[in-house]
């Protein structure tokens, strides 16, 4: 099915982290009371097959009373196994959501962390849809991985309880070979041996492509729902393209891939279930069969026989565990191979993030901003930008023009942090309080005053001073929705967006400000307002904005422009300084 050794040490890998965690006691203790339950109800099932000869040795025997004491003795058993089975499976759900949530927190904060989401965009090779492996993968792996590893706990368990006990069971078989009487003892055990390694054989055989239909099957619903959430986030685009045909198209030929997939899930699991369903069904009368000569020839009592039916049929299960669960180990594997894939991409990424060049950061002694001798490439190694230098102190303003494409906004990135793809050396404020705007401003899905607040917290600001920033900025309709949760970036058009994000540098009060493009959706009018209250709030910040406006150059005191190189495919931009 899979190389076992490589695909236990990956289940390690995700599992280890909990169980050595700040949660591992409470976790090992749940662990260990829900294991305690697996073996009671093992035993218990060792007494029920006791009682298997006891009850059946009362009918047999016409034996009233008996009959009525074995009903007794019954209802005392199933009463302790159904509370044992509802706590085991109550316990078994508890920890399974502590669990889940701890690996979930987990991670989201390496997703989160020194920005290796933004990473993964870049550098996420095949790792498709991070949302789907965190939100659906983590929940299948916790969920199948106690299923799965409790269900083998208890097969072991089993087999080696009721293995002696069908042994004495069985006696000797003896048969004539070549007129030499060959005595096999325990002869049931080595029959229940054998026809489970039959069955696993041929379970592994029919169900081994179950691993890769079910892997690429997660993979393809999260396509599908994927399309879908993205044209749900630009309705306005498609509806203005008029583009709802080629949107049916792609909706259309991603659920195909879901549908063939699916077919091909269904054709193999038909042919898994006629092994698994005729497997269990002949292990119902396989028993009986090997044990009638016996028990017609007197050997046996009725009791006798029926548990050692029983017994068989505890020793094949256990042994047939396999057969039983490959559906699931299947799709377990899937699941493991998709979290170890996405855990691996994070690491990648963000070595290959963190491992480029990159400028050298240092802090100013000071609050000023110095770049040196910086240089952008792309991605591919093209250069882009080259001999960048920069001096900047709190209170200056420079506005940053060039042709579109040429580096403007990467170069904001490389001071961001956000592109590895760089040379060069940057001392940034020794304050940190950078605020950097981009053409289209994120907005989370949440009440208004967190939007407006966002990224400081809900309860930062109070009521008044929300309403004030955006009654500032033209938007003082908003005011009354405070309270209002819904998808804004949905509600509010792209000039709204851009004085919302005004509000909140208003409300920031950040002393460095970057403003990308931050003006480009609202009209000459609105953004001098925007400008003017940037200048008349927060006279001692330094303001860096990228723009092609010629209106903008009234609000700031120095103007650099980007130029591309000569050359036919334009060579690598210089800065060069406008009076």
């Amino acid at each position: 099915m899979f190389k076992a050794k490589g695909f236990l040490r990956d289940i390690w890998r995700l599992a280890r982290p909990y169980w050595y965690s700040e949660e591992r006691w409470p976790g090992r203790g749940l662990l260990a009371v829900i294991v305690g339950m697996s073996l009671t109800l093992v035993f218990l099932n060792v007494l029920f097959n006791k009682w298997n000869n006891a009850f059946y040795d009362t009918l047999q025997n016409r034996d009233l009373d008996g009959f009525y004491h074995q009903l007794g003795k019954f209802c005392i058993l199933a009463f302790f196994f159904i509370v044992v089975a509802v706590y085991q499976s109550y316990l078994r759900q508890m920890l399974q959501i502590r669990w889940r949530k701890w690996l979930t927190d987990y991670y989201l904060r390496d997703w989160l962390s020194g920005r290796v989401y933004y990473a993964l965009q870049m550098h996420g090779g095949e790792t498709d849809n991070p949302d789907q492996r965190i939100a659906d993968d983590i929940g299948i792996f916790v969920a199948q991985t106690l299923t799965l590893t409790l269900g083998f706990l208890e097969a072991v368990v089993t087999l080696v309880s009721f293995t002696g006990i069908l042994w004495a069971l069985s006696g000797s078989f003896t048969v004539n070979v070549f007129d030499t009487e060959l005595t096999l003892p325990g002869y049931m055990v080595w029959v229940a041996l054998g026809y489970a390694i039959a069955g696993t054989w041929l379970t592994k055989r029919v169900g081994h492509p179950l691993i890769r239909l079910n892997y690429d099957q997660q993979r393809f619903e999260a396509d599908f729902r994927f399309s879908l959430v993205r044209f749900r986030e630009n309705v306005e685009g498609v509806a203005l393209y008029r583009g709802e045909n080629d949107e049916a198209g792609i909706f259309g030929e991603r659920f195909t891939h879901v549908v063939q997939n699916w077919w091909g899930i269904m054709k193999r699991r038909k042919r898994l279930a006629w092994l698994t369903n005729g497997y269990a069904q002949a292990a119902v009368i396989f028993p009986f069969l090997a044990t009638a000569p016996r028990y017609f020839s007197g050997a046996l009592q009725l009791g006798d026989l029926m548990q050692t039916a029983s017994a068989f049929g505890h020793v094949q299960g256990a042994l047939s565990w396999f057969v039983d669960a490959y559906t699931e180990l299947a799709s377990w594997k899937a699941t493991v191979d998709r979290l170890t894939s996405f855990t691996q991409a994070m690491t990648e990424g963000k070595e290959a993030f963190g491992g480029k060049t990159g400028p050298r950061v240092s802090v100013s002694p000071g609050e000023e901003l110095r770049v040196s001798g910086l240089a952008l490439d792309l991605p591919d190694g093209r250069p882009l930008v080259e001999g960048f230098d920069l001096d900047m102190v709190p209170g200056q303003r420079l506005l940053i023009g060039g042709p579109s494409g040429v580096g403007k906004s990467t170069l904001f990135r490389a001071l961001a942090g956000l592109w590895p793809y760089c040379r060069g050396a940057v001392a940034l404020p020794a304050s940190g309080r950078m605020l950097f705007l981009p053409q289209k401003p994120y907005l989370p899905i949440g009440a208004l005053r967190a939007v407006v607040s966002y990224p400081a917290p809900e309860g930062g600001f109070s009521g008044e001073e929300l309403c004030e920033a955006l009654a500032a900025c033209g938007l003082s309709h908003l005011g009354e929705r405070l309270d209002e949760t819904c998808y804004w970036a949905q509600q509010l058009s792209p000039g709204e967006q851009q004085r919302l994000a005004f509000a909140r540098m208003l409300l920031q009060k950040q002393t460095w400000l970057f403003l990308d493009e931050a003006t480009s959706a609202i009209d000459e009018d609105g953004e001098r307002v925007l400008y003017g209250l940037l200048l008349s709030r927060l006279p001692g910040a330094a303001v860096l904005s990228v723009g092609h406006r010629t209106s903008l150059e009234a609000f700031h005191e120095r103007r650099l422009l980007l130029t591309p190189g000569p050359g036919v495919a334009g060579g690598p931009a210089r800065a060069v300084i406008l009076p």
